[in-house]
């Protein structure tokens, strides 16, 4: 469930990391189809509370450098390591193909780092970007590290639907293929929610984080060499990742 007036100040935000510049207030109004009357109570509360100044007469609204010094505060307190940041870095450079820092959110998975690779077909993938859990080789990378009791609280939430032919549609499918990918040593996904994506991924626990390194692009470049780009994840964590860190 969404609540209308907070996603409407997220959206807000969003537009303007893409605009980057002011706007009117009949420009956003348009932009977003919203009625101007209450365009005009939103835009006048954000202001109102520090979040949005004028920076010009009459050239509209942009926001003021309050969201980063929040977001500083709030990152500062559970900032990830930099050595994680190294990693991603190094892993889309090496495969070519984006890497992806990911942590749990309910029945979803959520990127917190990403680097994204350089290619015109790549997988497109920003920092906040949600996947179901169980449905994708980064989610199921950290339902590894949840115990039975826990996996079995999240499987109760999860709507199991059939987003692509692969897709575990149940328990004892997402079991099954969470008992393979101990076998095998990673976790694997072929377009089991992103048509035409596949990706690699193993769990990363940063002292009782439950995190997860995952390297995705399109499946005709990715597939055949799954395994591969496995064994490549895990050497370059056992690489970066500071002896009292694992």
């Amino acid at each position: 469930m969404i609540v209308r007036q907070a996603a409407n100040v997220l959206e807000i935000m969003e537009f303007f990391a893409q605009v980057k510049k002011p706007a009117t207030l009949a420009e956003i109004a348009d932009h977003f189809g919203w009625p101007r009357s209450s365009t005009f109570n939103l835009l006048a509360t954000l202001s109102e509370k520090g979040y949005l100044y004028e920076p010009r007469p009459r050239a509209g609204f942009y926001p003021t450098p309050r969201w980063l010094a929040m977001a500083r505060m709030i990152s500062e307190v559970e900032p990830l390591p930099q050595w994680t940041h190294t990693l991603i870095a190094d892993l889309s450079a090496e495969t070519g193909e984006t890497a992806s820092i990911v942590a749990p959110a309910g029945v979803m998975a959520v990127f917190i780092d990403v680097v994204e690779s350089a290619a015109a077909i790549r997988y497109f993938a920003t920092i906040g970007h949600r996947v179901p859990i169980h449905a994708t080789a980064s989610g199921r990378a950290l339902l590894l590290q949840y115990s039975q009791e826990e996996r079995d609280s999240v499987y109760r939430k999860i709507e199991f639907r059939q987003y692509g032919p692969s897709t575990p549609i149940s328990i004892e499918a997402v079991e099954t293929e969470l008992r393979n990918s101990i076998a095998r040593g990673y976790c694997q996904s072929f377009a089991d929610y992103s048509r035409d994506l596949a990706g690699a991924a193993i769990p990363l626990p940063i002292g009782d984080r439950r995190l997860s390194v995952v390297v995705a692009g399109p499946e005709f470049r990715i597939g055949p060499r799954v395994a591969e780009v496995a064994a490549l994840i895990a050497r370059t964590v056992d690489r970066l990742r500071p002896k009292a860190a694992a």
